[in-house]
């Protein structure tokens, strides 16, 4: 076993191998990779078990496990027991696995949660991880394919991550959310669906009507800086020093600290935020910050989103000169071409500093 290199499946051979063998498969990093697993009848289905990655797993073991299995099968009994997972079980202990790398404060757990449990627990939830097929997640992805493109793709990756899981854990030797799926589901539409942003020479006059709540303060912030939403809702006085606020790598998209000259303007916004609490916009508590969603509130009777006012933003930097790399650093966006990363490490804070501050007269 040590010596197969090439990916597929390798039978134990003999009618005493009890359906065992062994799979081979290169990874993407160019490794490769290999399992034991063993085709079973269960309850008249034929049915694949993952014994468990080699060599961790010795043949010999292997062999004990799938003549247990095969005993189990034969007195009427499922060999995988209480110890595989439903699909919601996994679900959740992948999202706690998973939450661990995203940022504080981030709402990726909840968000897949709510796609999951809108989606796909209807489907697969009480159905063991090992029983999942690609016609159930078929049934999942069919109805929103089309009518919610965006969603329905990302509750495939979620579902696809899901297997993996169950792969590793040896419940299972393939993905039914991967590549076979892919091709099964019907072209999509193509359609992006932005953030809605206003023409920039409309932005000071939705400013204007904004009140001095938590609410509409945070939203002018969102405007003067062009930051994100999650970055401004987040941010905590700490994190400011005079005119300059620096927003820490892991409250960031790009995992990468970014610095943000504040204009005359902004900094008349903290000068009205200013309050007791850590945070620049406090909930109602103090101890916590306020809801992304809050911010949107304070546009309520527009077309606009609080995102949207970024593509507002480098609209303008387009049509009144701003270089590209300016903007583009101020939008805090990776820069696409790796040997234009390389030679250009700077962050253009003090050219920056200039264009926040005529958007700043701009907009106000």
């Amino acid at each position: 076993m040590r010596h197969v290199k090439r990916p597929g499946r390798y039978g134990d051979g003999g009618r005493g191998s009890h359906g065992l063998y062994l799979r081979v498969w290169r990874r993407p990093n160019g490794r490769i990779g290999k399992a034991w697993a063993q085709r079973l009848r269960v309850g008249g289905k034929v049915t694949s078990l993952g014994l468990g990655p080699y060599p961790v797993v010795t043949l010999a073991e292997a062999r004990e496990k799938a003549l247990e299995n095969r005993r189990a099968a034969h007195a009427g009994r499922d060999p995988r027991g209480g110890g595989v997972p439903t699909f919601e079980a996994a679900a959740k202990k992948v999202i706690k696995l998973h939450s661990r790398t995203w940022k504080a404060g981030s709402r990726v757990a909840l968000e897949w949660e709510q796609t999951l449990g809108d989606y796909a627990f209807p489907v697969l939830g009480r159905k063991s991880v090992a029983e999942v097929t690609s016609g159930d997640v078929l049934d999942v992805l069919t109805p929103i394919w089309h009518t919610k493109s965006a969603t329905a793709k990302k509750v495939r990756q979620r579902i696809g991550a899901v297997m993996k899981w169950a792969i590793a854990q040896g419940h299972r030797t393939d993905n039914p959310a991967g590549k076979a799926i892919k091709a099964a589901l019907p072209k999509g539409n193509g359609q992006v669906r932005h953030h809605r942003a206003l023409p920039h020479d409309r932005v000071a006059e939705v400013l204007s009507k904004t009140t001095s709540n938590t609410n509409g303060l945070a939203l002018r912030f969102v405007v003067l800086t062009a930051c994100r939403v999650g970055e401004v809702t987040g941010a905590e006085w700490s994190e400011i020093e005079g005119d300059l606020w620096t927003i820490p790598a892991s409250r960031m998209k790009t995992r990468k600290q970014h610095r943000v000259p504040l204009s005359s303007a902004a900094m008349r916004v903290l000068a009205e935020a200013k309050s007791d609490s850590p945070f620049v916009f406090p909930g109602r508590s103090g101890v916590k910050p306020i809801p992304r969603q809050s911010v949107g509130r304070a546009l309520e009777g527009t077309r606009a989103t609080p995102h949207g006012f970024r593509s507002s933003f480098r609209n303008w930097c387009a049509e009144t000169g701003v270089p590209r790399e300016v903007a583009e650093r101020a939008l805090a966006h990776v820069v696409g071409n790796k040997v234009e990363a390389a030679y250009n490490r700077t962050d253009l804070l003090e050219r920056r500093r200039e264009v926040m501050e005529a958007w700043g007269r701009y907009v106000s």
